[in-house]
């Protein structure tokens, strides 16, 4: 029998702690990927998204970088990893494209969170990847407001 297809897409968004910038997430990625099997980056958690189809049908995880959300990557799959105190986690195995986004404000959390794709903020268009943010309290009226 044949699942029913999905149609539903959702993301997740996680605080990147201790990364001070896009450049310095992609730094430290590559570094990490380079101590895997195979040399592709994934993310260790405890826990086990219940919503795996969603994510996986074009979901992203987007990172949250000193307060704001400031890039994703595409989720490719989730790969079960052991610790080494044998406990079962879960590896989310990310593209090695770190796409910039619209930065957005985002109040700290533990662990991650589901995104729905409509809450998500957009890509940078190519280009302007380099351009400087917003200043913070433009942004915190802006976001206060509605309108990012």
């Amino acid at each position: 029998m044949v699942g029913k297809p999905v149609s539903k897409t959702v993301n997740l968004i996680k605080l990147s702690v201790g990364t001070e910038s896009i450049e310095d997430l992609m730094h430290w990625q590559r570094h990490r990927s380079k101590q895997v099997a195979g040399g592709q980056y994934y993310h260790q958690t405890r826990m086990w998204p219940k919503r795996v189809e969603e994510i996986l049908n074009g979901g992203s995880i987007y990172w949250v970088i000193k307060g704001e959300i400031a890039a994703r990557q595409r989720v490719l799959r989730f790969d079960e990893k052991f610790g080494e105190d044998g406990i079962r986690r879960c590896g989310i195995v990310l593209d090695p494209e770190v796409i910039p986004t619209v930065t957005a404000l985002r109040r700290p959390f533990q662990g991650w969170r589901y995104l729905a794709v409509e809450d998500a903020p957009a890509d940078l268009p190519k280009g302007r990847s380099k351009e400087d943010p917003l200043p913070v309290e433009l942004n915190r009226a802006l976001a206060e407001i509605g309108v990012i």
